[in-house]
């Protein structure tokens, strides 16, 4: 644990380190696109975060390479080799667009040529554990293909996400925590290496948006772009696809006793295999939706709207701030929910607990819909806008001063009753999909350029 830990700090410290001459020079090279009316943030602010992030991956499989422990899994398995490989030209693609604005389908045959990489050099999907039939064995066309498909569905549902300052950041450091842990156990409980190159890659994940998050919170100073948001995804489909396809369940010798007993202990193992899943949850169905809604209005499925669940949450009357926090909250209860479920599957306080939870999210939604009035003693434990106008001082009792304050509170009221809902957009530097183009032509209604 150790050995892991150093290895996420220093990669959070160089990818920390590295942000902020990565922003003077994304500035210099012009990456630094002018705002368009629609778009959220309202200050030009650079992109090419993932130059950053790349280099932090980089110290992290250095630093680890050279550590007593994990050092076995770069001379056992290539994953860590592969993942770099694939790392390496996902990113030079992401760059070569947040400064070019490249085609399309050129970003997504490089997402498949990634893939493709990865999967030659040993990271690929072998089997599925599939509960009630065991493990179903695939071809090398059906390991393939299903690798591919899988990376660029990771990949471009994180992307979706990254409309808002720190959000996609940290709902993949949320994710990779989560992963993290259950990949460990599966490493140090079971005693399985397999395990390892999965682990390594969740604490370097970690350590990436982590070292990342402070550069890029509300007010952002940089945004990752696409170079950073596809480099991420494909980091968390690599640890998804080395423990869920190359990992046998059969190692763990829970297939002993009776039946009954032995459905009752594979269970929590079969569940934590769909985690990959889990944690891409909320972008997935994003990103599901998204494609849905444009193609039933006759659009192209990556063609920019207002529809996005972020957005959604701003529009309904959230903050930036709350609403990351919001989603920030459901990705983690997805997450370390099928993580508490696999640790002991047949516990109902992990039930009860997850139902709990899901209700104060619910609440958390609907908070716009409700300006709580503070009584008078409790107003100074409580917020400013928690609490009822008062007359002006100046105001002279018996002189008005009660119609005064009288009026201020119905202004306040009639003020909160008829508050617009916040007109958001997708974001020209970090809301567009991984694979979607960017418009030509960009609005010269917002703000230029400091430059």
């Amino acid at each position: 644990m150790r050995e892991y830990l150093l290895t996420l700090c220093v990669t959070a410290a160089v990818t920390y380190l590295l942000t902020g001459p990565v922003r003077k020079f994304a500035i210099v090279a012009g990456a630094m696109p002018q705002i368009r009316a629609r778009d959220v943030h309202r200050e030009p602010t650079p992109r090419l975060g993932g130059i950053a992030m790349f280099f932090g991956l980089c110290a992290g499989l250095l630093v680890a390479d050279h550590l007593t422990n994990l050092n076995a899994v770069f001379s056992n398995s290539n994953e860590p080799r592969a993942l770099l490989s694939g790392a390496a030209l996902i990113w030079l693609i992401g760059v070569l667009d947040d400064k070019f604005e490249i085609d399309a389908l050129i970003k997504l045959g490089g997402q498949m040529i990634a893939a493709g990489v990865m999967v030659m050099q040993g990271l690929t999907i072998l089997w599925l554990p599939i509960p009630g039939v065991g493990l179903v064995a695939l071809t090398q066309w059906q390991g393939t293909l299903l690798t591919v498909a899988l990376v660029v569905i990771t990949i471009n549902a994180v992307n979706f996400v990254d409309g808002l300052d720190g959000l996609a950041a940290g709902m993949v450091c949320i994710a990779s925590a989560a992963f993290f842990l259950y990949a460990y156990r599966i490493w140090y409980s079971y005693g399985i290496e397999a395990a390892a190159p999965a682990t390594l890659f969740a604490a370097i994940l970690m350590g990436m948006c982590l070292g990342f998050l402070p550069h890029n919170m509300h007010p952002a100073r940089i945004f990752m772009g696409d170079s950073g948001s596809m480099l991420i995804g494909l980091v968390l489909a690599a640890g998804a696809i080395s423990i869920t396809g190359q990992i046998d369940p059969d190692v763990m010798n829970l297939f002993t006793g009776s039946p009954r007993n032995t459905v009752h202990q594979t269970v929590p193992v079969f569940i934590p295999l769909l985690l990959p899943l889990t944690i891409i949850a909320i972008p997935a169905a994003d990103l599901v939706l998204a494609i849905v809604r444009r193609t039933w209005r006759g659009q192209s499925p990556f063609a920019a709207d207002r529809g996005h669940l972020h957005h959604r949450l701003l529009e309904v009357g959230h903050s930036h701030s709350r609403a990351v926090l919001i989603m920030y909250f459901w990705s983690a209860l997805i997450a370390f929910g099928a993580l508490a479920y696999s640790v002991n599957s047949g516990a109902m306080w992990s039930v009860l607990g997850i139902a709990a939870f899901s209700a104060v999210g619910l609440v958390l939604l609907l908070l716009p819909r409700f300006t709580p009035r503070a009584p008078r003693w409790a107003e100074h434990l409580v917020p400013p806008r928690y609490r009822r106008r008062r007359a002006a001082a100046s105001a002279v009792p018996g002189d008005g001063a009660e119609e005064a304050a009288q009026g201020a509170e119905a202004a306040q009221d009639a003020d909160h009753e008829e508050r617009a809902p916040v007109v958001v957009g997708v974001s020209g530097v970090n809301g567009a999909t991984a694979i979607g183009t960017r418009p030509r032509v960009l609005d010269r209604r917002g703000a230029e350029s400091s430059r």
